[in-house]
């Protein structure tokens, strides 16, 4: 029997193993049941199925619209193509309805995954995951539905595309001809993925300029990780050190996280990209409300929003989180360091298309490169942190790590602790700090490290070597 785990964004298995065709027909009758107990016959919402680029995506979008529609007797739309994350999300939205999506994120490519959007258009959170878990559990125990008859042959779905009025709702928010007025050359490094198709026809269609490669479908994803981090996009960076004035793009496998590399070559950190953008959006555009944020992310964002004068909420690791958080408050930006945000005037669910479309809006407002925006942002907050990330694999590890572990070693450096979520411990008058919490999605132990400077930051990480 398999072990079907959501984790903090869905339920994620290697293909032909864990992740096959029973297994998703047992998920999807555990969200079935879960819509019969929670939404009214009278107000059936519609079921939008989406998937990237993934093997099998189309495939496990159609036969899950044959079960939902034949089963648990709703209406389906399948998207006709390959769709990124927010897109589906931001259709579930909009409609009221639910969403299905077939992606494993950024994991490798031999992996596959599936997540519930609820009608608010983000991540569902533990309450909705919870529930349809404990309904697979008695689906597995009792063997209830599990060899329900499917007339396959009976296509009662419909084939959508979910583009245009996403494209319409984005064309709201961003300010094309301000982009359009920007004089820097832009370069996509698309990794395969889902944004294929729609961040380069928003561009096109707004009449900018833009150099783009990696930008056919391909579930091995080109023999690489879809994971737009400075390891995955070290030819972007190489192009753009290579020309003048000239920045780089990309996003991971289904379109929700972002990756951005300055005019020098260099990769902009998640959360400077938060702190320029926020910057942006209340000076330039007049947003008001709160930045959340997850614990993981950088202390300059801590620093920033108390110069600003806004209020800030942190939130454990994962966007379901942060998403809630949203959804409860009027909200400027959300992000973490991992490379996912969105603005309150959008969906609660991270969208690596709007968040190049806004970089890009930020530089145009300014008109400024956005090394020199690094640079003004560093300022202002007093500090230039440096992050860093070991990820300690748990099935290769022969020691039992715990958290006291930590705690005795860097018990004399100790300014405060955190158990928000895992333990972060910090140091040096809160400018240093570590994180250490189990992966959601993942058998590793993440141990995140931020400090003040280079030097610091590298006595941090021999120290824990050592427990290692």
């Amino acid at each position: 029997m398999a072990n079907i785990k959501f984790g903090t964004d869905g339920w994620r298995a290697k293909i032909n193993e864990d992740f096959n065709y029973n297994n998703i027909k047992i998920v999807v009758l555990a969200i079935i049941k879960y819509v019969n107990k929670h939404y009214s016959k009278e107000n059936k919402p519609i079921f939008y199925i989406g998937y990237d680029g993934r093997k099998n995506g189309f495939e496990f979008a159609k036969y899950t619209a044959k079960i939902i529609s034949n089963y648990g007797n709703y209406n389906v739309e399948v998207s006709k193509i390959v769709c990124p994350t927010p897109v589906l999300a931001f259709q579930a939205k909009l409609k009221n309805g639910l969403g299905i999506m077939f992606t494993a994120s950024h994991n490798p490519p031999n992996y596959q995954g599936l997540k519930f959007i609820p009608d608010y258009g983000g991540p569902a959170g533990d309450d909705i995951t919870n529930e349809i878990v404990e309904n697979i559990k008695r689906i597995q125990k009792n063997n209830i539905d599990i060899d329900i008859n499917l007339n396959l042959d009976n296509n009662n779905y419909k084939l959508s595309s979910f583009k245009d009025e996403y494209f319409e709702h984005i064309e709201k928010i961003v300010d094309f001809k301000k982009i359009k007025a920007l004089r820097t050359h832009i370069i996509i490094n698309f990794l395969h993925s889902a944004t294929i198709g729609y961040l380069d026809e928003l561009l096109k269609r707004n009449d900018i300029k833009f150099e783009k490669y990696n930008d056919n479908f391909d579930s091995n994803f080109g023999g690489n990780m879809p994971d737009p981090k400075p390891k995955y996009l070290e030819d972007l960076m190489l192009k753009i050190k290579n020309k003048r004035n000239t920045i780089g793009l990309s996003n991971d496998g289904d379109g929700d996280r972002f990756g951005a590399i300055n005019e020098l070559g260099e990769y902009v950190s998640p959360n400077e990209i938060m702190g320029i953008l926020l910057k942006h959006l209340i000076n330039n555009k007049g947003y008001k409300g709160s930045l959340i944020k997850t614990i993981a992310s950088s202390t300059m964002l801590n620093i920033l929003t108390h110069k600003l004068n806004i209020p800030l909420i942190e939130t454990k690791v994962g966007f379901k989180w942060l998403g809630y958080e949203m959804r409860k408050n009027e909200t400027i930006i959300a992000g973490e360091e991992s490379g996912g945000l969105s603005i309150g005037k959008h969906i609660p669910e991270k969208d690596g298309i709007i968040a190049n479309l806004l970089i890009l809006e930020a530089m145009a407002y300014e008109n400024k490169p956005l090394y020199i925006l690094q640079k003004e942002l560093n300022d202002f907050v007093g500090y230039t942190f440096i992050n860093d990330r070991i990820d300690i694999d748990l099935g290769k590890c022969s020691k039992n790590i715990s958290k006291n572990d930590f705690i005795q070693l860097f018990k004399n450096d100790t300014t405060k602790i955190s158990n928000l979520e895992g333990l972060k411990i910090y140091l040096d008058n809160d400018l240093s700090w570590i994180l250490v919490r189990k992966s959601g999605t993942e058998p590793f132990l993440r141990v995140y490290i931020e400090s003040y400077s280079k030097k610091r930051l590298c006595e941090i990480k021999e120290k824990i070597k050592m427990i290692l």
